[in-house]
């Protein structure tokens, strides 16, 4: 039977591949010493698959970047991205903005911390904001060899002036991670402003479907990408081929979905913020929220994410509890109650019983918003809204 010329990469699920004789063995295990991201000769599915390595190849084209790494969850390629940086018996001082992923400072108290024992440092902000004054005060006391920040914070949405705070810890010689999940590269590329390594939880906006965990990390350095590929043939950090398969296909889509997304976010921030019901809304494309002069700085009025935080309006905690939970019983089986985001289909997460007192406000929300009729989601936010009274 003749192979069919399909428009797509077959599905490649063979733990192990075919090397048809001892030298062309020989010649594989060689090669692999180089940890080529996309080798000529397959060894074994956890040190690449091809799947993978095409799913890689489109990331690198939407991220312009000289190399990606796909990893099975966005906390294993944070995993990743930290420990090709960490050297036996080095006094190193690492410095992490506190406003980041919630799951990430548990892993660095949890494993950075209490199982590697390293110098972690926290950078907090100001407020509502991060001050680059305050910045290289710490820059200059700690001497990081590594910074980790995420451009736009979960869930006060707080936007960082990204460049700036890049340049002036280059200017200290530290080496930059940035995660961009909530920007997403459809607004803003860290790489193109000198990161050395950008991280994608790619579960959210560049998969979007709510379907598959992935993780991604991109860069430009070759040095470090044979690092990457190495800690993460070792340790098992591997994408499935079923899942990178599917991931080429949503990848198709990533930009058409982000726009819409945006720009619905961007109207309901309008809408939300003239609501009556509603006291706060967070949001970093509004001229009122504290980072709105950063984010417009950053990503050029080209859009300010699909996430919007909003507090609304009670008159003590007790009633802004009861209000919140009405609330989100009213639209149960209109936005569902997922611990997620950046889906196609709009979802919610209330505040307080995720992040407990470090956000003690018991009537705030965080709303992921999908691609949906924008006009319908104004309508069936008002109603909810205009009911819980």
């Amino acid at each position: 039977m003749k192979n069919p010329k399909a428009t797509r990469t077959p599905i490649y699920r063979d733990t192990a591949f075919h090397l048809e004789d001892i030298q062309t063995m020989k010649k594989a295990f060689s090669d692999e010493l180089e940890y080529n991201r996309d080798p000529d000769l397959y060894i074994y599915s956890r040190y690449r698959n091809p799947n993978v390595a095409k799913a890689e190849s489109m990331l690198m084209d939407i991220e312009e970047s000289n190399w990606a790494i796909l990893t099975q969850s966005g906390l294993s390629a944070i995993d990743v991205a930290l420990s090709i940086f960490q050297e036996r018996e080095k006094d190193q001082n690492w410095l992490f903005f506190s406003e980041i992923y919630g799951g990430t400072n548990h892993y660095i108290d949890s494993v950075l911390v209490n199982r590697r024992g390293l110098n972690i440092q926290r950078f907090q902000p100001n407020g509502d904001a991060y001050s680059i004054k305050e910045f290289e005060k710490v820059l200059d006391k700690y001497k990081p060899q590594v910074v980790f920040f995420e451009a736009i914070s979960n869930p006060m949405l707080i936007a960082l002036d990204a460049k700036a705070f890049i340049a002036l810890a280059k200017s200290y010689e530290a080496k930059i991670i940035v995660d961009n999940t909530f920007a997403t590269p459809y607004l803003w590329k860290p790489l193109q402003s000198d990161a050395d390594i950008v991280i994608h939880s790619v579960t959210k906006y560049l998969a979007g479907h709510g379907t598959l965990s992935a993780g991604v990390l991109c860069g430009n350095d070759e040095l470090l990408e044979k690092k990457a590929i190495e800690y993460r043939k070792l340790v098992g950090h591997m994408l499935s081929p079923d899942d990178a398969a599917r991931l080429c296909e949503q990848l198709k889509t990533f930009e058409l979905r982000v726009e819409k997304q945006f720009k619905n976010a961007f109207v309901l921030s309008y809408f939300l913020n003239n609501h009556s019901k509603v006291e706060k809304v967070l949001y970093p494309g509004l001229e009122t929220h504290p980072t709105h002069s950063n984010a417009f700085k950053l990503f050029k009025g080209k859009g300010y994410g699909a996430i919007i935080t909003f507090d609304i309006a009670g008159s003590s905690f007790e009633d802004k509890q009861q209000k919140c939970d009405k609330f989100i019983n009213l639209l149960k089986n209109k936005i569902p109650l997922v611990p997620t985001l950046g889906d196609t289909e709009t979802t919610l997460m209330p505040i307080e019983p995720v992040w407990g007192d470090k956000f003690p406000y018991p009537g705030m929300v965080r709303l992921s918003v999908g691609i949906e009729n924008v006009d319908l989601l104004i309508k069936t936010l008002g109603c909810a809204l205009d009911d819980i009274a």
